[in-house]
């Protein structure tokens, strides 16, 4: 698995979880192998190191799989891409509801736009 690191995200709001932690929290789930934080400059370095026969992408990643298998073609990297799908609609499964449910047991309101209270 590979880990985004904070200074690559830029299509959503940065990570509150630094990127040491979060790899951390990854390694320890069972079902995780091998996990590493994202190259800075070359996205497809780990994956060139990892070696994957699938690549996974969320359900709510920005771009097709298509796309991201034909990236990978132009690499020189024979990988398949798929899309996992939607997780049942819970309380906790996200990180932003997670958050949001920590402040208001804590006494804050959450604002809703991703902003620090």
């Amino acid at each position: 698995m590979i880990v985004a690191r904070e200074q690559n995200v830029r299509h959503k709001p940065k990570p509150i979880i630094p990127e040491d932690q979060r790899l951390a929290m990854v390694l320890g789930l069972k079902p995780v192998d091998h996990a590493v934080l994202g190259d800075l400059t070359d996205k497809f370095k780990p994956i060139r190191e990892i070696q994957p026969d699938i690549i996974t992408i969320g359900f709510n990643q920005r771009f097709a799989p298509e796309s991201l298998e034909t990236e990978l073609k132009s690499q020189g990297l024979d990988i398949r891409v798929v899309r996992t799908g939607q997780f049942e609609d819970c309380e906790f499964c996200s990180s932003r509801r997670i958050i949001d449910r920590a402040m208001l047991l804590r006494g804050y309101v959450p604002s809703g736009d991703d902003q620090t209270p």
